[in-house]
C-alpha cells in the first residue's frame, strides 16, 4: 500500500492504517531505533510509541513525506529513551557520533538560533554535497550507523568513511559560519 492510501486511512481513523504502516516501515523503524539503543525491547517500545504518536497526530498533522515523518518520531523517541537509560552514563556508540557532530554545530547559547532554522540550513548544505558524502553523513548522524556498518554498506574502507565525515563536518562548519552562525 502506498503512503497516500495510508495517509487517507489515518485521516479517516481506520485502524488498518497502523497495520499497513507497521508492515511497510517496521524494519526501517527498528533499524533507526536499534542503532541508538542497545536493547531490542527498548527499540520496539520506541517504534510502537511512534506508531501511537502518528495515530494521534494525523490529523491534524499532514506530512508530505510519511516515511521521514515516522523516522523522525522514532529517532526522537529513541533519543529520549537513550537519555532516560543513561541519565548518568553515556552510550559510547551514539555519544561518539553526536560528539563528532557537535564540533561543527554553533554554540547553543545563542537564543536567536531556532532548531528548525538550523535543521533547514543543514539540509540545504547537504543538498549541495556530493551524493556519496551526503549519504555517508546521513547514515552516521541520522541513522547512527557505525563506521564499520557504513563501510560495509557502501563497499569502502572505514578510513575513507572517516575522511568523508571529517571533510563534510569541516565544510558544514564553514557553511554555517557563512550563514551567520557564531562559534565560541
Amino acid at each position: 500500500m502506498d503512503n497516500a492510501l495510508i495517509m487517507e486511512l489515518l485521516r479517516s481513523r481506520d485502524e488498518r492504517a497502523l497495520a499497513e504502516l507497521k508492515r511497510k516501515y517496521d524494519k526501517l523503524c527498528l533499524c533507526v531505533a536499534g542503532n541508538l539503543l542497545s536493547q531490542r525491547e527498548d527499540a520496539e517500545e520506541c517504534v510502537n510509541s511512534a506508531y501511537f504518536d502518528v495515530w494521534n497526530n494525523i490529523p491534524p498533522d499532514s506530512p508530505e513525506d510519511l516515511k521521514t515523518y515516522l523516522c523522525r518520531i522514532v529517532k526522537n523517541k529513541a533519543i529520549d529513551k537513550l537519555k532516560y537509560n543513561f541519565a548518568e552514563k553515556r552510550n559510547p556508540t551514539m555519544a561518539v557520533s553526536l560528539d563528532e557532530l557537535a564540533e561543527c554545530l554553533p554554540a547553543d547559547s545563542d537564543d536567536s538560533i531556532s532548531a528548525r532554522k538550523l535543521a533547514g540550513d543543514i539540509s540545504r548544505f547537504l543538498k549541495t554535497q556530493d551524493e556519496k558524502y551526503r549519504k555517508v553523513f546521513i547514515r552516521r548522524y541520522w541513522y547512527g550507523d557505525s563506521l564499520a556498518d557504513i563501510s560495509g554498506h557502501y563497499g569502502i574502507n572505514e578510513k575513507t568513511v572517516a575522511t568523508y565525515l571529517f571533510r563534510t563536518r569541516k565544510k558544514l562548519r564553514e557553511f554555517l559560519r557563512k550563514e551567520g552562525y557564531e562559534y565560541e
